[in-house]
C-alpha cells in the first residue's frame, strides 16, 4: 500500500510539473511579485558554546518581485527565539544558557544562477543566491540580569540590542505549479551582537523551508499573424493516348501418347485459350492434329490424327468457343512438324485476332499554384 501511494504520488508531481511548464508557455517568465513563508532552525557561532543547545526554532516571512529571469530583490523579516550563553569566570563551572528574542529586517538581492548561466528564460527548478543588508534587532534578556553572580552578566550587556547584518546565503526553489513553489534555504547573517561588532562569535547561520506564492505574471503579447503570397510551381504528367490495332496470335501444342487422341490436360489448355479470346475480338481458331510416321501404317495414322482434331474441336465448343471460329485440319503421318518422332503426335491448336490498344504517351508540363502561407 506504502509503494502504491509512493507511485501515485511521484505520477501526480510528474503531471503537475508538466502542467506547470505548459501553462508557464503563456505567460513570460519574468517579472512577477512573490510572497513566501518560511520555517526552520537557527544557530549562533560561538567558538565557547558552539554546540546543540544553542539552535533554536525561528521563522521568515518575505515579499519581492524578480525583475528578469536572472535578478530579483525581497524585503525579508526573520525572527524568534535565540539562545545566548555565559561561562563562569571559576573553573570546573558548567556554561549557563539564556532566551531571548530576535528580528532581522533585511533588503535582499536575489540572483538566479541557473538562468544565468543557462540557455533558456525559465526552468522549473531555481537556484538564487541571496546578499542583502539589514538590521539586527535583541531583546527580551531578562534571563541574562537573573543569573547566579559567575554567569550574571553586566548591566550594559543586559538590555535590548540594535546592530547592522550582512547577509549571504543560497535558495533552491522548485515549481509544483506555476503560482507556487516550494523552497529550502540555507542563509549566514554577520551582525553586530551584544557587543556591537563582527565578532565571529556573532555570526547566525539559519536552515529554512517553506513555500512561495507568485502572481502578477504578464501574458505573452499575442504576435500579430503575417500572412503572404507563395507562388510554386506545380509539376505533372501530360498524358495522351494513342489508340491501335494490335494482331494477337498464339498456339498450344496438345501431346498425346502412341495409340491415343484424348484432348490431354483440358482444364489448363481451355483456360488459356478462353483468356485469348475474351481479350480479342473477331478471333480464328485452327486445330492441325498430326501422327508420327514410325507408329503404325499411313492409314491408321491418319484415322488417328483425324480424332485428335475431332477431339480437340469437340472440347473447345464443349467448353463455349463458337465452332463457326472453329477450323479443323488432319494429316496423318505425311506431314512432321518436328525433328524429334514422339512430338508429332500432336495436335496444334492457334489463335488469332484483334486487339484494341491504347498507348499511353506522356510530357512533362507545368503550372503555378498560388498559396496563402503563414510567416510568423
Amino acid at each position: 500500500m506504502k509503494k502504491i501511494f509512493t507511485l501515485t504520488m511521484l505520477l501526480f508531481s510528474i503531471s503537475v510539473s508538466v502542467s506547470a511548464q505548459e501553462k508557464k508557455q503563456e505567460y513570460e517568465p519574468a517579472p512577477y511579485w512573490f510572497v513566501g513563508v518560511q520555517g526552520g532552525i537557527q544557530d549562533t557561532f560561538n567558538k565557547e558554546f558552539n554546540n546543540w543547545k544553542t539552535i533554536t526554532p525561528t521563522a521568515a516571512i518575505s515579499f519581492g518581485r524578480f525583475f528578469s529571469p536572472v535578478v530579483g530583490a525581497r524585503l525579508n523579516l526573520n525572527g524568534a527565539f535565540n539562545k545566548g550563553a555565559a561561562c563562569s569566570v571559576f573553573p570546573n563551572q558548567p556554561t549557563a544558557y539564556y532566551n531571548y528574542n530576535y528580528l532581522t529586517p533585511s533588503a535582499d538581492v536575489l540572483v538566479n544562477l541557473v538562468t544565468l548561466f543557462g540557455k533558456k528564460d525559465y526552468y522549473p527548478l531555481s537556484v538564487n543566491f541571496i546578499g542583502g543588508l539589514g538590521l539586527y534587532h535583541a531583546w527580551n534578556n531578562d534571563e541574562a540580569a537573573e543569573l547566579g553572580s559567575p554567569y550574571r552578566l553586566s548591566d550594559t550587556e543586559v538590555g535590548s540590542r540594535n546592530a547592522f547584518n550582512g547577509r549571504v546565503g543560497l535558495q533552491v526553489e522548485y515549481n509544483i505549479i506555476r503560482n507556487l513553489a516550494i523552497n529550502i534555504e540555507s542563509t549566514f547573517n554577520m551582525h553586530a551582537g551584544q557587543q556591537k561588532t563582527f565578532a565571529k562569535e556573532n555570526d547566525q547561520l539559519l536552515v529554512l523551508a517553506g513555500l512561495t506564492y507568485k502572481f502578477g505574471y504578464k501574458k505573452k503579447p499575442v504576435e500579430e499573424e503575417k500572412w503572404e503570397t507563395r507562388v510554386d510551381t506545380v509539376w505533372y504528367d501530360d498524358v495522351t493516348y494513342t489508340p491501335r490495332i494490335e494482331d494477337g496470335t498464339i498456339t498450344w501444342n496438345v501431346f498425346y501418347k502412341i495409340r491415343e487422341s484424348d484432348f490431354n490436360d483440358p482444364d489448363a489448355q481451355l483456360k488459356a485459350i478462353g483468356n485469348f479470346l475474351k481479350d480479342h475480338r473477331e478471333c480464328k481458331v485452327t486445330i492441325k492434329s498430326y501422327a508420327d510416321v514410325q507408329t503404325g501404317n499411313p492409314k491408321i495414322n491418319m484415322g488417328y490424327s483425324q480424332q485428335r482434331s475431332e477431339k480437340a474441336v469437340k472440347a473447345l465448343v464443349e467448353a463455349g468457343v463458337d465452332s463457326s471460329i472453329i477450323t479443323a485440319e488432319y494429316f496423318g503421318d505425311t506431314v512432321q512438324p518436328f525433328a524429334e518422332n514422339d512430338k508429332n503426335r500432336v495436335s496444334i491448336i492457334t489463335a488469332t485476332g484483334l486487339k484494341d490498344v491504347k498507348d499511353r504517351n506522356a510530357v512533362k508540363k507545368f503550372r503555378t499554384k498560388e498559396t496563402r502561407v503563414r510567416v510568423n
